[in-house]
């Protein structure tokens, strides 16, 4: 494959209505060289990797350094793929904080893009302040996960007529405040239709149906490579876990025997 043409906010968002977009999560610099291969649009250095790569229970625990360091390893494998790295929580608390580290991760660890969770009026404002000063955002309603805690747990958003509203609404604020694209997690199909419908910039879905302008999924989920059980809405490509399980055993079996052989036939010395 020749060197592939990394995108820009510009034509992501002229991407919208003519093609599906393509985004998976990555961790690592191996990862991201792979992934820098292939036909992928984005790749997303999500907070995630605190549950997947760190082995904490939330994606609240993520630290600015972690994700910086992680962001950074995936830019170098990955220099002609659109990256988008997390914010994390509890580094946009204010104003002035939240521009301090946005800068920080954004200049550091050398990504397209930075993404926040939700659209209250402060988080809109930080949005545009950012975009205003070069660097471009992408939005993420629905399911937050640094804000599961307040939500009341993960499960599926826009089910009432008052919470459709609420989100179509918060999609609109984010658009205004200057996001060239936004995550919707875990709403229904007919809301994520209706956003999708409503913007002019791409909505990227996961665990919300077909009718968004691009999918985004967790890259050990879609390979399977822990052995947890991935959420129902991704169907895994392969079982990597299994598989890599398997081969370690085979290469000690292996091993044991050849050194076994070598120990029984006596020209094995220690």
């Amino acid at each position: 494959m020749e060197q592939k043409r990394k995108l820009t906010t510009r034509s992501i968002k002229k991407a919208k209505g003519k093609r599906t977009l393509s985004m998976l999560t990555c961790y690592d610099f191996q990862t991201a060289n792979i992934l820098n291969q292939t036909h992928l649009d984005m790749i997303l250095v999500g907070d995630s990797l605190g549950n997947v790569v760190l082995g904490y229970d939330t994606t609240v625990k993520v630290s600015l350094e972690e994700m910086t360091i992680f962001a950074s390893a995936v830019k170098r494998g990955a220099p002609n793929t659109f990256t988008v790295a997390d914010l994390p929580f509890g580094t946009y608390g204010s104003m002035e904080m939240g521009l301090k580290n946005a800068f920080s991760l954004y200049q550091k660890s050398g990504v397209e893009a930075l993404k926040l969770e939700g659209s209250s009026p402060q988080k809109c404002e930080l949005i545009s302040r950012l975009t205003d000063n070069g660097v471009a955002v992408m939005g993420h309603l629905g399911l937050t996960p640094q804000s599961v805690h307040e939500q009341g747990g993960y499960y599926t958003h826009g089910k009432t007529e008052e919470s459709f509203t609420k989100i179509v609404e918060q999609a609109i604020a984010l658009q205004k405040a200057g996001c060239f694209a936004t995550v919707l997690e875990c709403v229904t199909e007919e809301l994520s239709e209706k956003i999708t419908k409503e913007l002019t910039i791409p909505t990227i879905g996961i665990g919300c149906g077909s009718q968004v302008d691009g999918q985004v999924l967790v890259i050990n989920d879609l390979l399977k490579m822990g052995q947890e059980t991935p959420p129902s809405f991704c169907k895994p490509i392969a079982n990597l876990f299994d598989l890599k399980k398997e081969l370690v055993n085979s290469y000690l079996t292996n091993t044991l025997m050849i050194a076994t052989e070598t120990m029984e036939d006596g020209s094995f010395k220690h």
